[in-house]
């Protein structure tokens, strides 16, 4: 009789970016603020300590070799996926997005108020991932920056 083992415990760990330019992209995460961690690695890959989970810069090619995926052609409309940066209020939203443009992000949705009672904006990363800057009702921002969700 053979034993059942436990279902495996999800876990959302590393958000992976494929990019075009392994420096810009380290530059410009830098500058947002993200802590750069395991520098062994070089510009070969970078990791990012996000504050609970870990992002990733991988060359863009490289990335989809590892997925099996042809890297050609590349999108240049929206891609179905974006980050979130979670804040507490709509000025903290405003300064967030300002920020972000000062470092080189490209502004994609000026903030403003949503229909269902929060506000947000979006603006995309060198290689055109785009980030939602959001205040979200229902969601909290601790002191310790990270989301706590209702149930």
């Amino acid at each position: 009789m053979s034993e059942k083992s436990a279902p495996p415990i999800p876990r959302l760990t590393v958000i992976t970016l494929g990019v075009s330019d392994m420096r810009a992209s380290i530059a410009f995460y830098e500058a947002l603020g993200f802590a750069r961690k395991y520098r062994a690695t070089g510009e070969e890959v970078a990791f990012f300590d996000t504050g609970g989970t870990v992002l990733g810069l991988f060359p863009w090619h490289l990335l989809a070799a590892d997925a099996a995926l042809p890297d050609q052609p590349r999108p240049t409309t929206f891609r179905g996926v974006a980050l979130a940066w979670n804040c507490r209020d709509a000025g903290e939203v405003d300064a967030v997005m300002a920020f972000a443009i000062s470092k080189g992000a490209s502004r994609l949705n000026p903030a403003q108020p949503t229909s269902y009672g929060g506000y947000c904006g979006y603006f995309a990363d060198p290689d055109g991932h785009a980030w939602e800057v959001v205040v979200a009702p229902g969601f909290e921002v601790g002191d310790d920056r990270r989301v706590t969700l209702p149930d």
